[in-house]
């Protein structure tokens, strides 16, 4: 009988239609036997219904010969709003339940894992018994599972339920409450002291509100790693390779326990899914997969190594071969208490080693390199686990000595060129490092899925059902599928984002962007600039250096400037931990000066030489703000005398103020300042509310700054900029695509400054 036949009128139910192998078979009931229907269970998100996201997954290309997304959601697919933690009643006139959904990571939390291939699992099963008591039928349950769900052995796997005595109840219920005494335990005072340090060493600078946000971050990330650690020991205790494949066996063992006693089961075990070799067309595939992030590393020549052995089989499976196969066992019912095993995999009868994919892969990017590969690809030799080990781990090594290193040096342009071929260096190792652990099980395994039944459910097919629904996988042509579908289709996308980057990199070197000009009645514009090491070189100990001596006797200034280096490294600790405490201090040198003098200094003799100093991009940029109509501010921690010289080019100018007195009839420095400095969060708090006061749209405006302690300011524009950055800041700007300028001084000029070693992290 034809498989149309055999299906025809089904209605199935499916889980994981937003997913790889839920979409693609979905793609197949409506396309392919349109006297199905199918119900979707889909989980909604905020601000989308579980409609809304079905309907996004019916718009894409591959659904269109089935008809309009609207169509098709009032003739033949329905969206079951619910998920795995929460599974609503189910129809009770379905045929098939089909379960595709699950917690597929490798390295998931252990209670992720735990709630999506265990417990979701009993909840859709359960609900299954119930809708075919309510409908009176017996309805077919499809468990889509993992063919490593044996966990570690070697040899042959036969296509029978895994032998294991491991409870799934007990350590469901023992997994749930480890994730949370986790949770519980990074919230002990030591735990949570450690982190608070870290986040001050890191974050200090920038103001309270960005050291509680960075100590958040570290907790939940330890709570992420101990979770998933957990999960991944306790599997490996147990014989299973990590908690992927533990859960899911357990969700197996389940299965067997709960539906095959009494209604029809059947359990069909993929090994890896990739790409399809014809439907819905070839290359097809959704997402990165297990070899996806493999093959585009070595492309861009970042794994130089794997630690896998030549002569392993790599198990993969075309997406068309697993649908195909879900579909006809679907239209394969087994008796009761006699649940079916399919292995859909390859290795058996069209294996295909580590090696055979790394020649494939080195063929297809020497004939197709990336813009960004390498003149000569890497050569894989294939030296053993441990040989890859010790060499990642030596890059460890490397990369942290050179950040300990560059935390040290002085900011420059030399500076950050390390620090991104450092990034990318780190980069490298850390991906090494992670597909060590994640996958060093997988690439050293040597096993071999046995699929005599899965080929004997395969021979069912009626012979003109063969070339549309056949899973035959040894009549996969590999060396025709890597090189001609599968690479070209997972390189692609790459592609494309490198076109991107190639475009940004040329309105880069053509010069900043043209800016749009404010019109009439529309909201104001902003474009906020630092001072010190933005608009012009140097620190604020340069600018009070050079007005504090400026009025000072040859004997004075050598006892201010001794002053100054007495308590230097006291104020750099505490600009280290707070940048007010710093310029109070620093400011405090003022003590006595008298400001009409220091005015008039500053306008005759300092604004000259200052000016000078002041970038010509800078200025530009400053210019082309004003001309587009946007309102421009300067804000600074230095003292207002020090911005006099820009006063024209700015709106509004913030800056430190210095208190006074009158002292026989002049106005002298009391030595204290009128309201606390400018600095870190306070500058993003000043703007926002100058932005709501004005009326002004953040969305729109622009920022300009040069220290990571900016960087509270630079997030509260759509408009960022980094200019002569930092490291911190500049790695936080290149990972959010800002843009990152040099404004070099329009001219140099001699100025007396302290040593830069001694005044590195000033700003």
């Amino acid at each position: 009988m034809r498989l149309a036949e055999q299906l025809d009128g089904k209605r199935f139910l499916l889980t994981g239609v937003t997913g790889f192998i839920g979409e693609a078979l979905l793609q197949r009931l409506l396309v392919d036997l349109p006297s199905t229907t199918a119900v979707a269970l889909v989980r909604p998100k905020p601000g989308q219904s579980g409609e809304d996201r079905l309907r996004s997954v019916l718009r894409k290309p591959i659904f269109r010969a089935a008809g309009e997304a609207d169509d098709l959601l009032k003739t033949r697919v329905e969206a079951l709003e619910g998920d795995l933690s929460n599974v609503p009643e189910l129809p009770s006139d379905i045929d098939v339940v089909v379960h595709c959904a699950g917690d597929v990571s490798f390295d998931p939390l252990i209670q992720d894992a735990f709630t999506t291939n265990v417990t979701g699992t009993r909840a859709l099963v359960e609900r299954t018994l119930e809708a075919g008591e309510r409908g009176g039928r017996t309805v077919h349950y499809v468990h889509v599972s993992t063919a490593y769900v044996g966990g570690r052995r070697r040899g042959a796997v036969p296509e029978r339920a895994v032998e294991h005595q491991v409870d799934w109840r007990t350590e469901t219920e023992s997994g749930l409450r480890l994730a949370a005494r986790i949770e519980e335990d990074s919230r002990l005072e030591g735990r949570l002291r450690e982190f608070l340090r870290a986040a001050e060493r890191d974050h200090g600078r920038a103001g309270p509100l960005s050291v509680a946000a960075g100590a958040e971050e570290r907790r939940v990330a330890w709570v992420t790693a101990q979770q998933k650690a957990a999960g991944k020991e306790r599997a490996r205790t147990l014989g299973w390779t990590d908690c992927y494949t533990f859960t899911k066996a357990m969700g197996e063992r389940l299965v067997e326990e709960i539906a095959a006693p009494v209604i029809p089961t059947t359990i069909l075990r993929p090994s890896i899914v990739e790409s399809a070799v014809k439907h819905p067309h070839p290359g097809w595939i959704e997402g990165f997969k297990m070899a996806e992030p493999i093959i585009l590393a070595y492309g861009r020549g970042e794994l130089t190594e794997f630690p896998a052995a030549p002569d392993s089989v790599i198990d993969v499976v075309p997406i068309d071969h697993v649908v195909n196969a879900i579909v006809v066992a679907a239209a394969t019912p087994p008796p009761l208490s006699q649940p079916a095993y399919y292995h859909v995999s390859s290795g058996s009868r069209n294996p295909l080693t580590f090696r055979d994919v790394y020649e494939f892969i080195r063929e297809y990017f020497t004939e197709h390199p990336f813009d960004s590969s390498p003149a000569v690809m890497p050569t894989w030799d294939f030296p053993g686990g441990r040989a890859v080990e010790r060499k990642v781990r030596a890059g460890e090594l490397l990369t942290s000595a050179g950040n300990r290193v560059l935390a040290l040096a002085p900011r420059s342009s030399r500076v950050r060129e390390v620090s991104r071929k450092l990034d990318k260096a780190q980069g490298q190792v850390e991906f090494a490092r992670r597909y060590m652990d994640l996958y060093k099980a997988y690439t050293e395994a040597e096993l071999r899925f046995v699929d005599d039944r899965t080929l004997a459910l395969h021979r069912t097919l009626d012979p003109a059902d063969v070339e549309m629904w056949g899973f035959d996988t040894s009549e996969v042509d590999w060396d025709h599928y890597w090189l001609e579908s599968h690479c070209p289709s997972v390189t692609a996308q790459m592609r494309k984002y490198d076109e991107i980057r190639r475009r940004r990199t040329q309105a880069a070197a053509s010069g900043p962007r043209e800016l749009r000009p404010a019109t009439e009645g529309s909201a104001p514009v902003l474009a906020v600039f630092d001072l010190a090491g933005t608009l012009l070189p140097g620190t604020v100990v340069d600018t009070y250096l050079t007005l504090r001596l400026s009025s000072l006797d040859a004997p004075a200034r050598i006892a201010e400037f001794g002053r100054i280096m007495r308590h230097l490294p006291g104020w750099i600790a505490a600009e280290r931990r707070d940048r007010g405490s710093f310029l109070r201090s620093l400011f405090r040198g003022y003590a006595g000066v008298d400001l009409d003098a220091l005015e008039e200094y500053v306008d005759d003799v300092f604004a000259p030489s200052f000016l000078q100093q002041v970038s010509s991009d800078a200025l530009r940029r400053i210019q082309a703000h004003r001309d587009a109509g946007h309102r421009t501010i300067l804000m600074t921690g230095d003292v207002r005398q020090v911005t006099r010289p820009l006063e024209g080019l700015f709106d509004e100018v913030v800056c430190t103020e210095l208190d006074e007195v009158v002292q026989d009839g002049h106005r002298v420095a009391s030595g204290f300042l009128t309201s606390p400095p400018l600095v870190g969060e306070a500058r993003a708090a000043w703007l926002r509310r100058y932005a709501e006061v004005e009326g002004a749209n953040l969305a729109a405006s622009y920022a300009y700054a040069d220290s990571h302690v900016d960087i509270p300011l630079l997030k509260t524009v759509g408009n960022p900029s980094a200019v002569s950055p930092d490291v911190p800041l500049f790695r936080v700007a290149r990972a959010s695509r800002w843009p990152v300028a040099d404004w070099a001084a329009s001219s140099p000029t001699r100025r007396l400054r302290v040593p830069q070693q001694v005044l590195a992290g000033t700003d």
